[in-house]
């Protein structure tokens, strides 16, 4: 066999993505949330729960301080089965994010747990060596001008 036919073949292999002797790849089918949301539906009907409208938003607070967060959330509830099913996409924020919104929201208890929060940052803060005011004040200044431009 020619030399030169040799490695132009080998070339052209390299570059070859099918044919003889290659494996298969698998495809990656999409979830298909259709078929989801009718087995969700089926399993809450047969719970007897009752969708409950005009809800907003929902905030579900962690231990960690950070808070999930529903927006415009799908739920459901049976209070025979003590059973609330919630529907939607989470978004993970921290709690500073949402405190200025969710204040009018919070209970006595609820208020009384994010001032107890918020003491334990601030002793965080302090513990970790860091203090705003100084850090803010460093930010503020401006360095000289040192050399001329023009």
């Amino acid at each position: 066999m020619n030399p030169e036919k040799l490695a132009k073949l080998q070339a052209q292999s390299a570059a070859r993505i099918g044919g003889k002797g290659t494996p298969r790849r698998k495809v990656n089918k999409p979830v298909k949330t259709a078929a989801d949301s009718k087995k969700l539906d089926a399993v809450l009907k047969k719970l007897n729960a009752q969708s409950l409208p005009g809800i907003e938003e929902i905030n579900f607070f962690k231990a960690d301080g950070s808070v999930l967060h529903f927006v415009a959330p799908k739920v459901s509830a049976s209070i025979e089965n003590n059973t609330v099913v919630i529907t939607g996409v989470p978004q993970k924020k921290d709690l500073t994010e949402l405190v200025p919104g969710i204040l009018p929201q919070l209970g006595a208890d609820s208020l009384n747990q994010l001032r107890q929060m918020a003491a334990s940052y601030q002793q965080q803060a302090a513990a970790a060596g860091f203090s705003g005011a100084s850090a803010s004040n460093d930010d503020d200044d401006v360095p000289e001008l040192v050399e001329n431009f023009e």
